[in-house]
């Protein structure tokens, strides 16, 4: 594994968690950040440490690709992503003019990939 996956994916893990922590009622969406790294890690049968394994809620001996769809559930009817400031949990933004110069779509139109 490139150490710079590793690094990635221990910050992806860090984040997780903090997101997590956030009642699901104010939780932002899942970042668009981890979809790259975790398609990336979809196909590695190498074992995760055992301290992401607990992080993340897996098995001992989880494999990376476990990680991955970790992540990739976390997208699971999701429509919409977070900006940046709206994550782990949804935030008043300073500038509410901000959010009308980037609008999100409206929660009736679908996320077409």
């Amino acid at each position: 594994m490139h150490p710079a996956a590793v690094l990635q994916l221990e910050r992806m893990i860090d984040e997780y968690n903090t997101w997590r922590a956030v009642p699901e009622q104010e939780r932002s969406p899942a970042p668009a950040w981890w979809w790259g790294p975790a398609i990336e890690l979809r196909a590695s049968s190498q074992p995760l440490p055992a301290e992401w394994c607990a992080q993340l809620g897996l098995p001992e001996r989880a494999t990376y690709a476990a990680a991955a769809d970790v992540f990739l559930g976390a997208f699971a009817g999701q429509t919409a992503v977070p900006w940046a400031y709206d994550f782990p949990g949804k935030a008043e933004v300073p500038d509410p003019g901000v959010r009308e110069l980037h609008p999100q779509p409206s929660d009736d139109s679908a996320f077409q990939p």
